[in-house]
């Protein structure tokens, strides 16, 4: 079975850092492209970043470039998502995702929120 289970969220103030991690199980996860999925308060999903199965190349959305950065440890079967410089507009319900811009599989979701 697939499990893909996401840690790390929490209420920040804005400029904060988090570091989110996304723990991989039920299937050979250093043969897959990973992706991380936020959804905001009354909005559709939203991509983040995404990274491919060796870990070598990366992908950000605009809005986050220069602060966030992908990484994974395929050692470990986790997919990580380090937050820098946060900002309110970055308040959402952060996913994993299994997939380079089609996603088959989600875990459900760490909440980071950004507030003073």
């Amino acid at each position: 079975e697939v499990q893909l289970v996401e840690s790390g969220g929490d209420m920040v103030q804005p400029g904060g850092s988090l570091r989110l991690s996304c723990a991989a199980s039920g299937f050979t996860f250093s043969s897959y492209d990973m992706s991380w999925v936020r959804q905001a308060p009354g909005k559709g999903p939203e991509w983040v970043s995404r990274i491919n199965s060796g870990g070598g190349i990366k992908y950000y959305t605009d809005s986050v470039k220069g602060r966030f950065t992908i990484s994974r440890d395929n050692a470990k079967n986790t997919l990580y998502l380090q937050m820098n410089s946060l900002k309110p507009e970055d308040t959402a319900l952060y996913s994993c995702a299994r997939g380079w811009d089609s996603y088959e599989y989600w875990g459900q979701g760490t909440q980071v929120t950004v507030s003073s």
